[in-house]
């Protein structure tokens, strides 16, 4: 499926303080809230990810860097590395789905049993007909 793709991503995801102490955790619900909707940073629908906060090795401890922000924001950014599965059909590309309604009118599908998808008369192949059988 051309329409699914996987992407790797350096991310900096913004914490509130109040979740310092679970930074992983606040991390994973930050990215949960993007999940089956469309961003333009991805150029997608985001359907899934696997992250890790970035951490540096220094004399066998480990550390995460974070960097907090200027002025009244008091959010601090950790820098994340995700892969990301993300769902982002292109013009005239092929999609499978399953019919759900057909009308005169439009015919409406669901893709990968997740998208709703319509299809208006004026995009219909003008070789297929409408026709009610009984």
């Amino acid at each position: 499926m051309e329409a699914l793709r996987k992407s790797k991503a350096n991310l900096t995801v913004y914490v509130h303080p109040s979740n310092a102490k679970d930074v992983h955790g606040a991390v994973a619900r930050q990215l949960s809230s993007l999940l089956f909707t469309y961003e333009d940073r991805f150029d997608g629908v985001l359907l899934g990810h696997e992250f890790e906060v970035v951490s540096q090795k220094d004399n066998n401890k480990t550390s995460c860097k974070a960097k907090i922000l200027n002025g009244l924001v008091p959010y601090f950014g950790v820098p994340v590395d995700a892969t990301l599965l993300l769902f982002s059909p292109r013009p005239d590309m092929i999609l499978e789905g399953k019919v759900e309604m057909l009308g005169k009118e439009s015919i409406h599908a669901v893709v990968f049993g997740v998208f709703s998808v319509a299809i208006m008369a004026d995009d219909i192949y003008e070789k297929f007909k409408f026709r009610r059988l009984l």
